[in-house]
Order: C-alpha cells, then structure tokens, then sequence
C-alpha cells in the first residue's frame, strides 16, 4: 500500500444530526435498518479502517513498548478525550514478507514469518476495543518477495498465511503490486490454499477467513489484477474474497480524482469488469497534521462521503454505496509524511468522522451482494 464555502463544511453536520435521530430510532424499533441504510437512501459505511505502519516505516522489526505504543496510538482506541468508542473499526498491520512468511523464517525481527513487531499483545490492545485486526502481506516494497513466492511455492504460502491468520486470530489482505505481468496463476494457487484451510465466511464471525485484496485506486493501475480478481474473487455469488481496497494515489491526488477512480471500479472499463460497490473500499492519505487527519471538516473523507454511501451499482441484483473508507496509514508510514503520533494525532479527522458517519463499531456482518 505504498502510495501515493461554509455550506459544505456543514453538510456533514446536518447529515449526522438527521442520520443520527434516524439511527436511534431504528435501534429502537428496527436495529437490523442499521446494517444497511440511513438517511436520504444512503447506505450505511461498514469499513472504517486505517493501515497501522507501526513506528518504523512499516516494518514492525521490533518488539513494542506497550505504554509507549499507547501513547502513540490512543486517539485509534478513543475518538476524544470524553469518548471511549473508537475512532476506526478496523486495524490492518502492515507488512508482512510473503517469502519469509512462506518459509516460516525465524530471525532477529521475525518470528516463523511475521514481522516480531505484530505481537499477540499489539493485536489484543485494539481488538479488546471491538477493533477488528488484519496483516497485510506485501506492499510496494514486497513486490519482488511476492514474485519470489508466487513462483515458488505459492500453495505453502495460502497455507502459512491462513495458519498464521487461525493463530493470532486475524484476516489477511493481499497486497501485490505488480503492475506488468503479475503472476495470476500463483496467486491464484495461494488464494485456492488458504480458502482450503478457511473457507469464506460470510457472516464475517471467523476473523481468521478474511480474506482481501489492494487494487489500484482506478482501473489503469494494477489492471490485469483488478481484472482477474473482479471476474474470480470478488462476485456477489460464490465470492473467494472479502471485499478490495482501492488503494491511495499520490498524496497530491484531489477528492474528485479519486471519486473518478473509485467510480471506474464499479462501473467497469474495456479492461476490467463492473464491481458491486459492495465490494469496494475506497481509501484517502492520513498524515499527522493534515486535514484527513485533526480537521474532518475540511477532510477528504468528508467531501467523499455522500459519493462513497450513494454511488450507484451497475449489476443487477446489488446494492448502492461502497463498503467504506481506508487510511493511508496510521503509525509513521515514510515516504516524507508526518507521524500520528502525538501531538499530531487523528481524533479530529478519523474520529469525528467516525462519529458524524455513524460507524459501527465492532464492524457488522458485511453487504453481501
């Protein structure tokens, strides 16, 4: 996942006042409403996660200090100092090497393939939360590991993958981002390996059989992936997978260009099929000071939301609305950005969104079609 007016400040605020009145409502009278729709025909956000990269660029190398580690990452827990609910319900540890995971290699900052850093200890302090907890194997820098893998011995890999999922009791996401000539055969292989060892859940009760995958924020990155995983993986009718994350652009990237990307996922290109939006998370920067981050106002997530809770399907049988949001990336994630951590956490951004946009938390049982 290595990336890339006043009456609009107050939509979100007339929204969460009208959405909140009809939520309480339905949680009294009709409490499964929630699970897909709220006001105006739009359709409840189920996904609200962040990418974790840890304190060291994203390679969980070392083992945490877990009173320093909370007090780099409360405002993840707690969306505000008066509020215990928190801010995302959803933690993805990022990254994970696929071919020391296929090796179960045991080293100075690994233990049998996952990074030292992705302690039992880390994923309890969000899951006690009501935080759901995955590992994402790959990343941009992985891109060679995952070749390495997938043509060695990619059904070892779905294998190791899935046991290390059943042991820390965690999804997976796959993050391979090979944009010319990716190894789909393998992939293929691996995806087959790990639905033999945890099949689909589509009630979403086994943590361990969450399966997903990162494309391109469009259709023209990543293309011959987000063909093969639409048209194999990612169906409303015997899907493999959970759900795919369009990935972050550059960190220039505008609101509008994204909705452009995101809209090309569902609504299909010459190259790749429609995708049910049910099936979509779309996914914006988080950097320590920014907007996205202290000042959801004015935050991209914000902006995006009434596109990203309407956007239309076009296949039949499937609902309108995307999952929901992605951040890029909780932690310190590199490439020039600033930390989250303290003083520049994210309370006023992911927070107050959470809030305003009525996550709920833990996450539900996911849209299926």
């Amino acid at each position: 996942m290595n990336p890339s007016s006043g009456d609009l400040a107050e939509a979100p605020k007339a929204r969460s006042i009208y959405s909140s009145r009809l939520a309480a409502l339905c949680t009294l009278v009709f409490p499964a409403l929630l699970i897909t729709a709220t006001a105006g025909g739009q359709t409840q956000m189920q996904v609200y996660g962040v990418w974790h990269c840890y304190s060291d660029a994203c390679s969980w190398a070392s083992v945490p200090n877990m009173t320093t580690f909370d007090t780099d990452n409360h405002w993840i827990i707690a969306r505000s100092n008066t509020s215990t609910s928190p801010s995302v319900n959803l933690v993805v540890l990022s990254f994970v090497d696929p071919v020391k995971l296929m090796n179960l290699t045991t080293d100075s900052t690994t233990n049998a393939g996952i990074p030292i850093g992705m302690t039992p200890s880390v994923i309890s302090y969000f899951a006690s939360k009501g935080i759901r907890v995955m590992m994402s194997i790959g990343g941009f820098s992985f891109i060679s590991h995952w070749d390495k893998a997938l043509g060695s011995n990619p059904t070892q890999l779905g294998i190791n993958a899935a046991n290390a999922a059943k042991q820390y009791n965690v999804g997976i996401e796959i993050d391979y981002e090979k944009s010319s000539n990716p190894n789909l055969t393998g992939l293929q292989k691996f995806v087959t390996a790990y639905r033999s060892v945890l099949p689909y859940d589509p009630t979403g009760n086994n943590q361990a059989a969450r399966l997903t995958i990162d494309l391109g924020n469009d259709d023209q990155y990543l293309t011959a992936l987000a063909n093969y995983a639409t048209t194999h993986w990612l169906s409303t009718s015997g899907p493999m997978l959970d759900y795919a994350n369009a990935m972050v652009a550059s960190q220039k990237t505008s609101i509008s260009t994204l909705e452009t990307g995101w809209q090309q996922h569902v609504q299909g290109t010459s190259s790749v099929p429609a995708l049910a939006p049910a099936k979509l998370t779309g996914s914006v920067w988080l950097i320590g000071g920014q907007p996205n981050c202290n000042n959801y106002g004015s935050s991209d997530q914000a902006t995006a939301a009434n596109f990203v809770e309407t956007v239309p399907s076009v296949l039949p049988n499937t609902t309108n609305g995307m999952l929901g949001y992605m951040f890029w990336a909780g932690g310190c994630q590199g490439n020039g950005t600033g930390c989250t951590f303290p003083p520049n956490t994210c309370e006023g951004g992911v927070g107050t969104g959470a809030t305003d946009l009525n996550i709920p938390i833990p996450m539900p049982t996911l849209r299926q079609n």
